[in-house]
C-alpha cells in the first residue's frame, strides 16, 4: 500500500501546475451525435470534457470546425446532455499516453484500465497519428518471423516487419488464427488491438493472454462495437502508438489489429457525419485513407534496430474479396493470408487457402530449396481443388495428369499438414523440417 502511495505522490510531485486562464464554450448544437461548440477554438483531435452538473461530465474529441463553430463527437452516448452545457479542453492535443506501464494491462481507447486493476501512471506520450519518417529510414525486411503456425511458417514464411493482412469472412475462424500466433510468436513486446469487437471476445481474449506466460510483455487495447466512432478509432491509434513507442526503443514488436475493417467503419460514420460524399460503396475518401495511414506506422526502423510486425485482420463482407477496405488493405500490406469458408466447412482449421495467400517477403528470407518445396505444396493443392469435382464424381481416369495423380495420392498427406490443433505451437524450424520430409 505505501509503494503505491509513494508512486503517486512521486507523479504529482512531478507535475507542473498550471496556472494559466482556462477557457471555455458552450454546447449550441447535438445532431446526430456530432456536437457544435460555440466559443471554443481548440484543434483537430483535442480531447475536451462536458460538464453536466458537480458529479456528471463527459468525453468528446474536436473532430472539425463548420461555420465558425466547432464540431466535437462525445466518447459515450448523448444522454443527459443538455444545449447551454460547458466544455473544457482537457490534456495535451494530438498526444496519448504511452509507455512500460502499459504491459500486463487491459486499457480502454483513452488508455483507462478495463481490467479491474489499479491506475496507470506514465508521464510519457507519443503524436496520435505518429511520427512521420522517411522511406528510406524504415530498414528492409531481411529476417524471418515465426508465428507458431505450421502453413504460415511453411508456406507463406512472413518476415520480421513485415504488414500482414489476415482476410476473412465472418465464422471462418479468424479469431482462433489470430490467438494461435499471438500465443505462438516470437516478439519482445505484443500489442492487440481489439477494435469494434463483440464485448465477449474481448472478455475471451483478456482472459486467455492476461492469464498466460506471455502477460508481462502483452498490451491490450479494448474498444467494443458498442463504442462511440472516434473511440474506436483513438483506440486503433492508441494500440499503433504504443508499437511505434517499443519500437523506439529497439524492440521487435507485434502489433496485432482486429479488425482493419471496423476501424474502416468507425473512420466512415466520421467522414459522414462531417459531411464527406460516400464515394467506393459508401466508404468517404478520408476512411479508406486512414487505414492507410495507420498500416504504413508499421516496420522497421534503421534507426534504432526495433521493428513493428503488423498483423490486421480484414473482414470481408459477404466473403466479398473485393470489398472496398480489402481491396484497398491488399494494396498497401506486404501480404495476406484469405481464409475460406469452403475448408472451414470441411473441418480443415485454420481454414487458409494456401493458393489465394501469399508473402511478398519469402523469396528474400528463405533458401532456394524451402522456396521450390513451397511452391510444389502449392501447385499440388491447386492441381487437386482444380479437379475436385471431377475426382468426386469419378470422371477422372489415372494416368491422364501426373500432377494430379500425385495430387490425389497425398491428399490427405497435404491436408494433415495444413490442419493444426488451435493449442499447438509449431516453430519455423519444424515447419520447414516437416515441409521437406513431406516433400523432399
Amino acid at each position: 500500500m505505501l509503494k503505491l502511495w509513494d508512486s503517486i505522490l512521486t507523479d504529482l510531485a512531478q507535475d507542473e501546475v498550471d496556472l494559466a486562464p482556462r477557457r471555455f464554450g458552450r454546447v449550441s448544437a447535438c445532431d446526430g451525435g456530432l456536437l457544435e461548440v460555440s466559443g471554443l477554438s481548440v484543434p483537430v483531435g483535442a480531447m475536451c470534457r462536458i460538464a453536466q452538473g458537480r458529479d456528471l461530465s463527459l468525453s468528446a474529441e474536436v473532430i472539425g470546425f463548420r461555420n465558425g463553430k466547432t464540431m466535437m463527437m462525445l466518447l459515450g452516448d448523448t444522454i443527459m446532455l443538455r444545449p447551454g452545457a460547458r466544455v473544457c479542453p482537457e490534456g495535451r492535443p494530438g498526444m496519448l499516453p504511452v509507455g512500460e506501464a502499459f504491459l500486463g494491462r487491459a486499457v480502454d481507447g483513452e488508455g483507462l484500465p478495463i481490467d479491474g486493476g489499479p491506475a496507470i501512471h506514465t508521464h510519457m506520450e507519443w503524436p496520435a497519428g505518429g511520427v512521420r519518417t522517411s522511406a528510406l529510414d524504415r530498414s528492409p525486411v531481411r529476417e524471418t518471423f515465426d508465428t507458431g503456425v505450421r502453413s504460415l511458417n511453411a508456406l507463406t514464411t512472413f518476415g520480421i516487419g513485415q504488414r500482414i493482412g489476415v482476410m476473412a469472412g465472418s465464422g471462418v475462424g479468424k479469431s482462433v488464427l489470430i490467438d494461435m500466433i499471438a500465443r505462438g510468436a516470437s516478439a519482445d513486446v505484443i500489442i492487440v488491438g481489439l477494435i469494434g469487437e463483440r464485448a465477449r471476445e474481448v472478455s475471451d481474449f483478456v482472459e486467455r493472454h492476461m492469464n498466460a506466460e506471455k502477460k508481462n510483455k502483452t498490451v491490450v487495447v479494448a474498444v467494443p462495437a458498442d463504442h462511440a466512432p472516434n473511440l474506436r478509432l483513438r483506440g486503433a491509434m492508441l494500440a499503433t502508438s504504443m508499437a511505434e513507442q517499443f519500437r523506439a526503443q529497439g524492440k521487435k514488436v507485434l502489433l496485432i489489429m482486429d479488425s482493419l475493417t471496423r476501424v474502416a467503419h468507425a473512420a466512415r460514420e466520421i467522414g459522414l457525419l462531417l459531411g464527406e460524399p460516400g464515394a467506393a460503396r459508401g466508404y468517404p475518401p478520408s476512411a479508406l485513407a486512414t487505414i492507410t495511414k495507420l498500416v504504413e506506422r508499421a516496420g522497421n526502423s534503421a534507426a534504432t534496430g526495433g521493428s513493428v510486425t503488423g498483423l490486421y485482420t480484414v473482414l470481408a463482407d459477404g466473403d466479398n474479396q473485393d470489398d472496398p477496405v480489402v481491396d484497398t488493405a491488399r494494396s498497401i500490406l506486404d501480404g495476406h493470408i484469405v481464409l475460406s469458408r469452403d475448408l472451414a466447412q470441411r473441418g480443415q482449421y485454420p481454414a487458409v487457402d494456401i493458393a489465394a495467400s501469399l508473402s511478398r517477403v519469402m523469396n528474400d528470407i528463405v533458401s532456394a530449396d524451402h522456396q521450390n518445396l513451397a511452391r510444389e505444396f502449392r501447385a499440388l493443392i491447386a492441381s487437386y481443388e482444380a479437379n475436385r469435382d471431377l475426382v468426386l464424381m469419378g470422371a477422372y481416369r489415372s494416368g491422364a495428369d501426373h500432377q494430379l495423380d500425385r495430387a490425389i495420392a497425398m491428399h490427405d498427406l497435404l491436408t494433415a499438414f495444413l490442419c493444426q490443433s488451435a493449442r499447438e505451437t509449431i516453430d519455423l524450424a519444424d515447419s520447414a523440417a516437416q515441409l521437406h520430409a513431406l516433400l523432399g
